[in-house]
């Protein structure tokens, strides 16, 4: 299926394989499916009882059918999705909680990343031997899951933009420790200053040809399209029969969110989103004014969505058509208060025993506040021992550390810092192997 720009004034519709490689439209949009064509309700049945990857495949394979053929696309989900993504029920009278983060990085960011990895080494190869370089912003778990996806992988190079002392240590050392072809630049600023830098250094053609710069953000639709396939297999692991359900989704840069409305559109029966927001809520505000006003973002305790200008907006407006009652009709936005998330890590630990990370807090207390009737599944996007300077105070208890974790605390952080300049941006760039 092509791919074109959300601001339609770019060339004519592209093939996925070159969206992926190109990240941004040249017109500075994200790159959109030019349809999404839906199953029928029992095309969808029939995939009860998949595994995920087979899920995966039967969701995507319309939408990347002029770059990838069913059996080239299914033997690359499997190789992507190979980690378990249970949907628990901690509380029988609770909401499910569908646990993304049982991949290498233990977030929820693996299913994107490595699908992506394994899709643009497939199509990397242009006879340039210039390795593609994948630039990346992260307020936390992107850039993790990113540097991970590609470490190693042949013809590529990673360069991970993250706001010093803006991300947990455990986030930090998933992606500065690395080495290879993974390099990581701590920016003096936040999170947007780091988005911002990437959109910049697209922009500046010098330098995204001598890079050969890809995306692996949210902004590239190679993120996004795997990311649709969870929430199939969310709603099929619900119990035959059970009406259409809400799904609660931690927000901050809204991919997350827009992959969920774009499975929606494939077929698959989701009754409403709630869209849950650190106090940097512009898109609650957006959704309840009608005008998008950015903002500086401020730290909170879920530094991952610590977002004050989200790029997905665009990708969800471009959705709905600019209609906002219709994007309304689909999505309510909440905000949830770092008083409030430390109240139900520890409220959910004391009544069902269930340990949640500061990120899936938010959506628990947001699924409290879901309106109607139905089920409510709420998307645990990151391991709690990935936030111990806040779970473990909060629950006043050590959490056990994953193997891999422990071994990458053991060792030192390796970082360029500079201040928030596209020159500094391109001299960390030029001096990184």
């Amino acid at each position: 299926m092509p791919c074109l720009s959300t601001r339609g004034s770019a060339d004519a519709p592209v093939a996925v394989a070159e969206a992926l490689r190109r990240g941004l439209a040249p017109d500075g949009g994200l790159y959109v499916p030019t349809a999404i064509p839906a199953m029928t309700a029992a095309e969808f049945a029939a995939l009860r009882g998949r595994s995920l990857p087979e899920v995966a495949t039967a969701l995507i394979a319309p939408l990347v059918a002029d770059t990838f053929d069913e059996v080239r696309l299914a033997a690359l989900m499997a190789s992507a999705l190979d980690f378990p993504v249970p949907l628990v029920r901690p509380d029988p009278h609770g909401p499910y909680v569908l646990e993304l983060f049982h991949g290498p990085t233990f977030a929820f960011k693996d299913v994107g990343a490595r699908t992506m990895a394994r899709w643009l080494a497939a199509v990397a190869g242009t006879g340039d031997a210039r390795p593609l370089t994948v630039l990346v912003a992260t307020s936390g778990d992107t850039g993790g899951a990113v540097a991970q996806a590609f470490h190693r992988v042949p013809g590529t190079r990673v360069v991970v933009l993250y706001p010093h002392g803006r991300v947990s240590r455990v986030q930090e050392v998933q992606f500065t420790t690395l080495g290879d072809n993974v390099a990581a630049v701590a920016v003096e600023g936040t999170f947007d200053d780091c988005q911002r830098l990437v959109k910049a250094a697209f922009a500046d053609q010098a330098l995204a040809g001598a890079h050969r710069l890809t995306s692996a953000n949210s902004i590239n639709i190679g993120r996004l399209l795997p990311q649709m396939a969870y929430y199939a297999w969310a709603i099929l692991q619900l119990p035959a029969g059970s009406p259409p359900a809400t799904v609660v989704v931690p927000s901050g840069n809204l991919g997350n969110l827009t992959a969920g409305v774009m499975a929606t559109r494939r077929g698959v029966p989701v009754r409403r989103f709630v869209s849950a927001t650190t106090v940097n809520d512009p898109f609650p505000r957006f959704l309840a004014t009608g005008t998008f006003t950015p903002q500086d973002a401020v730290p909170t305790l879920a530094s991952a969505m610590d977002v004050g200008q989200p790029s997905n907006l665009e990708r969800l407006t471009w959705l709905f058509d600019g209609d906002l009652a219709r994007l309304r009709a689909a999505v309510t936005g909440l905000v949830v208060t770092d008083d409030e998330v430390l109240a139900t890590i520890r409220e959910a630990a004391a009544g069902s025993g269930y340990v949640a990370d500061p990120h899936t807090a938010i959506g628990l207390r947001a699924a409290r506040l879901a309106d109607g009737d139905g089920p409510v599944v709420v998307l645990s996007t990151a391991h709690p021992a990935k936030f111990p300077e806040v779970v473990e105070p909060t629950l006043q208890r050590v959490l056990p550390v994953p193997p891999s974790l422990a071994a990458r605390l053991a060792l030192p952080v390796v970082a360029t810092r500079i201040p928030p300049q596209l020159d500094a941006l391109a001299a960390a760039m030029a001096s990184t192997p």
